[in-house]
Order: structure tokens, then sequence, then C-alpha cells
């Protein structure tokens, strides 16, 4: 059984390669031979909480685990298995396999949706999940201006300089005029206003995966021609965007939506972040591994 590190995650999933394995993934539920169960939580009075999703992805299985606690942080695992034998194959830390297939589920939906001239973005959010859409969009768009805002001045800054961004001083100047929009937040309130986005800009929201957290302002979910899911059944579950909006009617999901842009519509992709991402994703770095099986040898052995 392979052991990966989060550097060896960094360095065999590049993020190019990772919207293509989203495009598989999401190719494959749509035909049937991939299948996602909803995350589950195991929530503790001390404020930790226990988080589990799984996934089954053409040969392979897997679930990932994760705990967080907002005061102590977060711990993040991937486990890898064999569908024929239930087999394990690999155990992987996996805090950078979210964040890079989250980028690269949004790059996906953003080469199907967004305009294919978008060269200006704006992102409200300066955190670790903000940076992975920074490389995926630019993966699929010609993007030239990036503007940042967060509520911390020190961080925009920093991530400004990091991403080649500039960071401004309020949301509304990094939302008006962008043709992609980001919102990556842990926000319980929405973070923009319906007013500052204009017909044929695409959102990518992700912050808002718990019931009652969103970012988004009800009145723009609703005005959205669509507003495409990674997954239905979990955005019932834990979809706070649209559960608070109440508005179900515009949503689809992204196995069915096909390559098109309307320059007088607004677009949502609605990224909850689902399990056959992360198996889809994890699957890619085992193969990959296996091209090299000399360089993780010794690991190997140690896991035996």
């Amino acid at each position: 059984m392979f052991h990966f590190t989060e550097s060896d995650v960094r360095e065999l999933l590049p993020m190019r390669e990772c919207v293509g394995v989203m495009r598989r993934t999401f190719e494959a539920l749509a035909q049937g031979r991939a299948q996602n169960q909803p995350r589950r939580r195991l929530i503790l009075e001390t404020g930790s909480v226990l988080h589990s999703m799984a996934g089954t992805f053409l040969n392979y299985f897997g679930t990932k685990f994760y705990s967080t606690n907002p005061r102590y942080g977060a711990h993040f695992y991937f486990m890898l298995y064999d569908a024929k034998t239930a087999r394990p194959l690999a155990f992987m830390e996996a805090n950078h396999l979210g964040q890079i297939r989250t980028g690269a589920a949004s790059g996906y939906a953003t080469d199907l949706l967004a305009d294919p001239n978008a060269d200006t973005m704006g992102i409200i959010g300066s955190g670790f999940q903000a940076r992975t859409q920074v490389d995926a969009i630019r993966a699929v768009r010609p993007i030239k201006t990036i503007r940042v805002w967060s509520r911390n001045e020190e961080k925009r800054r920093k991530f400004a300089e990091e991403c080649g961004a500039i960071a401004v001083e309020t949301a509304e100047q990094a939302v008006r005029g962008a043709q992609i929009v980001v919102t990556a937040t842990n926000s319980k309130e929405p973070v923009l206003e319906d007013g500052w986005i204009s017909p044929g800009v695409m959102i990518n929201a992700m912050g808002s995966n718990i019931a009652n957290r969103r970012e988004l302002p009800g009145e723009l979910v609703r005005r959205a021609n669509i507003v495409v899911v990674d997954s239905l059944e979990q955005a019932h579950i834990e979809a706070g965007d649209l559960l608070l909006a109440d508005s179900w009617a515009n949503v689809v999901e992204l196995q069915t939506v096909e390559r098109h842009y309307d320059p007088n519509q607004v677009t949502v992709f609605e990224s909850l972040g689902i399990g056959v991402e992360d198996v889809a994703a994890g699957a890619f770095v085992y193969e990959r591994a296996l091209a090299t099986p000399e360089r993780f040898a010794d690991r190997n052995r140690a896991m035996r």
C-alpha cells in the first residue's frame, strides 16, 4: 500500500491535470460509472467535528475523513481501495488533495460556462481555497487581472503578492466589472450584493457547505439563469446559499451541463466538494506513483 504525504500529493496532482480529472469524474457520474455518498458529520459538544465522504470512480472506491475544531485546526486523510477486490491501495494526507480538487472542479465548471474571453477575476476571501481557485481558473481562461478583498488587510495583501493579484479596499471593488467572481469565505451572511453582478458573469461560490451559512444573497441566487451544483443530493443537505434562499427551480447538477455561455445571464457554480472528486483525484495520484514505484519503495515496505 502506498503512503503519500502532502508534498507527494502536490507534486503528483498538478492543477491543469486535475481539471481534466474532474471532467472525467462528472462524465463518469453521467454515465453511471461513478457514485457519490454525501458528506456525513459527527458533531461533538467540544466543537470538534468528524467529517466523512466517500465515492466510487471506475476501478476505485475510497473515503476521505477529517477532523476539525475551530480552535485547534483540521486534519485530513484519504483511503483508496480497489473496487473489485476491496484491497487497500493507498493512504494519503489529504489537505492539499481537497484544495486542488476543489479548485479543479471550479476550473471545469468555469471552462464549461464562463465567457471564453474572460480576463478579469474578482475574489472575496484570501485563504487556501482562494489560492487554488486562482490556479484552476487561470488554467482555463486568459486571466490578466485579479482583484482580491478579504476582511484581513495583511492577509489580502500577502495573497495579492503571492498570486499576482491586486488587493482592493472593498468587496465591491473586487467584484464590479469582473467577468468571473469567486467567493471563498466562511461567512454566515452574504459577502456581495446582487447589484454588483452584471449579466454574463459567472460566480464560483464554495464557502457555503453548511446549511446555516451563505455567501450569496437570495435575490442573486434566484436571478441566476442556472445554479450548478456538484451533487443535488448533497446540496439539499448542506448548501446554505440555496437552502436559505429557498431556491431550487434553477438548480442543475454539473454532470448534466453542456458547454455554453450566455452573455445575458448570470451563472452560479455552487461548489460543495464531494467524495467522488476525492476518489478520482486520489486515483490519479496513485496511478502516477505506479509509473515510478521505486520512488515510494521504502515507504511502501514500511506500511506493510
